[in-house]
């Protein structure tokens, strides 16, 4: 069996998913079609030298659906290369990721792309009206709250304070600000056309004048959704529970963005064949499932497996880029694992850069590759949460 590689993984910007957004006015289509044509020019790579095109889209109808990974193939060009769209929600990028990898250890094929997209603003959260968020029998069996408020109960048990959250939240924010002040995604970006005509390559989410002051202000995000009905579903499910704190504000909240990334991976035999040189080797992975009522935990107990896989620990790990899905879930799983401020989300994550839901994954591939080679790391994670409880991680090992 074959080891499985990271030759390059490229990305757009994260636009704000809302009117005016710097990628609002761009289709998905289109942006998954532009990185399949600036990957192809930069690679040489033809029809005939990829084997699939894998995709993560987390909401599939409208704008977002009719399997877009095939249908982008045949728009830049790719006729011959067939194309599969998944969904495991937040975490489908990662899983494009690792389903391609294993694909090409398995012999199945050589080289593929791999990736996830997300137009929150053609596609809006819950606009696919399916059964887990809109069928009263259905939620409540499935026990579907919010995503936040699953974030507000992870505090409740766990203890976290609102001072706390608040603290990650604006680390979050200084320290994306200083990786964009530094160029520190600059091999990874590309850029597309933005709605003024001109080049649009920045995560515009980031908000680098946030202080612990202004963060204190912000209000309760989750409190209504909570007092209608949200925390009763809850305790329905944990009547351990007699209250749920709500903490989490739109400062401990990841912003939601419109983006789109890409990895080429494939075996080294079919890497050389191209000229490629592998980045990474993709050691291992884990796809879980956790109580869909807390949710939001999945990401550690899918690092916990990938790296037992791996036989890793979390002394082992340089450099981990988990998705900040609420900054309840990060103080967990960096107390938890006991990873030190130094190695989670050196550069920021998506409280203050975008949580572009499929791209995310490969976005974290791309953060995590470059960090590793920063500062010459061996091992690092890439680990997201999705709804219903789901959560993806991958463990890479540098090899370049």
């Amino acid at each position: 069996m074959s080891d499985a590689y990271l030759f390059d993984v490229i990305r757009t910007g994260r636009g704000k998913a809302r009117p005016g957004g710097g990628l609002a006015h761009r289709t998905p289509l289109s942006l998954v079609t532009d990185l399949l044509g600036h990957l192809s020019r930069r690679h040489r790579l033809t029809a005939a030298s990829v084997e699939d095109v894998l995709l993560g889209v987390s909401t599939q109808t409208g704008a977002q659906g009719g399997n877009l990974a095939r249908t982008a193939a045949i728009l830049a060009g790719w006729d011959t290369v067939p194309g599969m769209t998944l969904n495991r929600f937040c975490a489908s990028g990662v899983d494009a990721i690792t389903t391609a990898a294993a694909h090409a250890r398995s012999g199945a094929s050589g080289l593929l792309v791999a990736g996830g997209v997300e137009s929150i603003s053609h596609t809006p959260v819950y606009s696919d009206r399916a059964p887990l968020f809109t069928d009263p029998e259905t939620v409540e069996k499935a026990g579907s709250v919010a995503m936040g408020v699953a974030a507000d109960l992870i505090a409740t048990i766990e203890g976290f304070g609102r001072a706390e959250l608040d603290a990650y939240g604006l680390r979050s924010q200084q320290r994306a600000a200083a990786a964009w002040r530094e160029g520190r995604f600059a091999r990874d970006l590309v850029p597309v056309a933005g709605p003024d005509g001109r080049d649009f390559a920045v995560d515009e989410a980031i908000r680098p004048e946030t202080t612990l002051e202004s963060l204190t202000r912000l209000p309760p995000a989750f409190a209504e959704p909570g007092a209608s009905g949200q925390d009763d579903l809850v305790r329905r499910r944990h009547p351990q529970i007699a209250e749920i704190a709500h903490l989490h504000t739109a400062g401990t909240s990841p912003a939601l963005t419109d983006a789109a990334a890409l990895a080429l991976i494939g075996t080294a035999e079919a890497g050389a064949g191209r000229g490629l040189a592998p980045r990474a080797r993709i050691l291992s992975a884990a796809g879980v499932a956790v109580d869909p009522v807390v949710m939001l935990t999945a990401a550690q107990k899918a690092t916990e497996t990938a790296l037992r896989r791996a036989g890793l620990g979390p002394d082992d790990i340089a450099v981990f880029e988990v998705a900040e899905a609420f900054a309840a879930t990060c103080l967990k799983f960096q107390r938890d694992l006991k990873i030190d401020d130094d190695r989670f989300n050196p550069n920021g994550g998506t409280i203050a850069m975008g949580h572009a839901f499929a791209a995310t994954g490969p976005i974290l591939a791309a953060n995590c590759l470059g960090e590793l080679e920063r500062r010459g790391g061996r091992y690092g994670v890439i680990a997201v949460s999705g709804a219903a409880g789901l959560g993806s991680a991958a463990v890479l090992e540098r090899v370049s």
